[in-house]
């Protein structure tokens, strides 16, 4: 063998290990913003260590747990090159799902795959899941960035992330707390969230041919900042509902749509209307159904239209429930009841007109 021909190594094969050691330098100022005083350690250890005597004050806590990503939506970030509020929608997508069942999120876990290692391009990126981390009242506790040269492109990406939150057994929330004559309020969602993305995408990138850089007078923007709007965080919003007034429930809005996720809180027996002439959904959905020629019916079961979380409250709450949300600056209304269920075979519908 030559002298000079060099053997294969891993940077040959297209994984540079300095490039993701800089990474890890870069983002550790923003994971050290998300310290709780429940963290223990920094970041670069194989595990995230959280204090688990801070447990000691609940008398039977349970453990939350949710991990989720954000699909198709990365795709609009990777086109448009900012990297720094995808994170915002990983850290709502888990901590969102977490305190449906009343629970306090505890701290967080993320996956960042990429085709090559650019620091910066990771640093931004865990920049936005740390800021969302701080609006969800979370430590984000450690993650993985993994390079998968071959698989993906030097400039495709993915992010997933996992989240632990806690709940004193007695105030776990849900379907059985959930009676007739219940009111169902609608929190306003920031857009498209981060759902449904590859209807969106498909309908005004693909068929329409719309490019991200056009402004969109119905928008007041361009669309590509109308897409990647971050998702809104409602956890320490709903938090602060159960600590101020009585509630039985709440429900994400996520992939599903409205009246399929608020199904899945209504127990047994019961039923929740939802009347659609108590808001108008941002014109982001009308552009979508208009110009793919989407039937509303699918859209909803798509797309949030316009709300992002609901809280199922008894009657004599919802005044203190909308009094807490708006000084919180959440735009919330009363957009429904619960009722018997009678002969009706799901347990959510939405009825009548959006308002105009």
């Amino acid at each position: 063998m030559s002298e000079t021909t060099s053997g294969a190594s891993y940077a040959s094969a297209g994984v540079d290990i300095e490039a993701g050691d800089r990474a890890v330098e870069l983002m550790k100022e923003w994971v050290k913003k998300t310290q709780r005083p429940e963290v223990l350690g920094g970041l670069g250890g194989f595990a995230g260590l959280f204090d688990a005597s801070a447990l000691k004050k609940y008398e039977r806590p349970l453990l939350a747990s949710a991990t989720d990503g954000v699909g198709t939506k990365v795709d609009i970030a990777r086109q448009l090159g900012v990297y720094d509020t995808i994170g915002h929608d990983l850290v709502a997508m888990v901590m969102d799902d977490i305190v449906v069942c009343g629970a306090e999120p505890l701290f967080m876990t993320d996956y960042i795959c990429v085709g090559k290692v650019h620091p910066e391009r990771v640093a931004a990126i865990v920049k936005g899941i740390a800021e969302g981390c701080v609006l969800a009242g979370c430590a984000l506790v450690g993650g993985e960035t993994a390079e998968h040269p071959g698989l993906l492109g030097a400039d495709d990406f993915d992010v997933a992330g996992a989240g632990t939150g806690v709940v004193e057994y007695d105030n776990l929330l849900g379907p059985d707390r959930i009676r007739t004559g219940d009111a169902v309020i609608a929190m306003a969602s920031s857009g498209l969230h981060s759902n449904g993305y590859s209807l969106v995408r498909h309908v005004l990138l693909e068929r329409a041919g719309l490019t991200l850089d056009r402004h969109v007078d119905e928008l007041g923007r361009t669309l590509g900042e109308e897409l990647l709007e971050p998702t809104k965080i409602y956890s320490l919003d709903c938090l602060s509902l159960t600590s101020t007034t009585e509630v039985h429930a709440y429900s994400h809005i996520t992939g599903g749509g409205l009246a399929a996720n608020l199904a899945r809180v209504i127990p047994d027996g019961l039923h929740a209307t939802v009347d659609r002439a108590t808001w108008t959904p941002d014109p982001i959905f009308d552009l979508v159904g208009t110009t793919g020629s989407v039937e509303r019916l699918e859209l909803e079961k798509t797309l949030n239209m316009g709300v992002g979380m609901m809280a199922i409250v008894p009657q004599d709450s919802v005044d203190v429930a909308l009094a807490t949300l708006a000084d919180r600056g959440v735009d919330s209304w009363v957009a429904g009841e619960i009722t018997d269920r009678g002969d009706r075979a799901t347990g959510a519908e939405l009825t009548g007109d959006y308002a105009k």
